[in-house]
């Protein structure tokens, strides 16, 4: 039934096969393209022509081989922050959902504290501490963003912690764990992967812009954000240079964003449109 309620929106399915097929690409890219690292200076800022069908950067790498495998760092970056963040998030809200209490107060300030700090100065004062990686940029973004999920989480098992199959299970002499993990998660699940959508579009534009700033997968690892952080000093000539990551970003990320609101409406027995 959730699968035939995505399904009515073409405009979803059409941002899912995007997704699907950005991913192929970035996982064939080795097989498709030219080494992106590769420097020609002869044809340094290049336009898009029929040998370079994005152009070429200051240093007469290709563009397009450039974006294709800035898509492989950028999608294992969004897609590896967000299931720390969900691992993380699930694990405490479950905890302070069912067990209420001390837990349940401990969890909640602890959530309020990470609230407290702006989400990108956070990411970007741990980065600096570690310095720049593709490690530590996943690690800080998972540890940064976890706060929604834990919330979700706990709010599903507050209300369903005493429903009649949880009652049936503590009374099977089911431990806590089994109980947590077995019984309750799943059943609490369904805005996690909501949020999980909406956290790989958030991290793929987080990288993007760490990168921007300097502070992200250091070159020369093509992202794109390092690609649009390159093309800054070269806009008035070289349009090429931002254009092309700027779009692959804003798809993306516009893909996950309409995947995650479809999510919600099929996994909302409510909703019929």
């Amino acid at each position: 039934m959730t699968w035939r309620r995505f399904q009515r929106s073409k405009l979803a399915l059409g941002a899912l096969a995007y997704v699907v097929v950005v991913a192929l690409i970035a996982l064939i890219a080795p097989m498709i393209t030219v080494d992106p690292n590769a420097v020609d200076i002869a044809s340094r800022l290049r336009p898009p022509d029929h040998t370079h069908r994005l152009g070429t950067d200051d240093l007469g790498r290709d563009v397009l081989a450039r974006v294709i495998h800035g898509a492989r760092v950028s999608l294992t970056v969004g897609l590896t922050a967000t299931l720390i963040s969900l691992l993380i998030g699930s694990f405490l809200g479950a905890i302070a959902g069912y067990y209420g209490g001390a837990a349940d107060w401990l969890v909640s300030r602890l959530i309020e504290i990470v609230l407290c700090f702006p989400f990108l100065l956070l990411v970007l004062g741990i980065v600096a501490l570690f310095r720049p990686s593709f490690i530590t940029i996943m690690i800080a973004l998972g540890l940064t963003s976890w706060t929604t999920e834990a919330r979700f989480v706990r709010g599903e098992f507050l209300r369903i912690r005493d429903m009649e199959f949880a009652q049936a299970a503590r009374a099977s002499g089911a431990r806590d764990a089994r109980i947590i993990f077995r019984h309750l998660l799943p059943n609490a699940i369904a805005p996690v992967l909501v949020s999980a959508s909406f956290g790989v579009a958030s991290a793929i534009l987080i990288e993007s812009a760490l990168s921007f700033l300097g502070m992200g997968v250091p070159p020369p690892t093509p992202t794109w954000g390092n690609i649009l952080y390159s093309a800054e000093q070269h806009l008035e000539y070289a349009w090429w240079l931002a254009v092309f990551p700027g779009v692959a970003i804003f798809l993306t990320v516009a893909a996950f964003n309409i995947i995650g609101d479809r999510v919600r409406d099929a996994l909302d027995p409510r909703s019929e449109s």
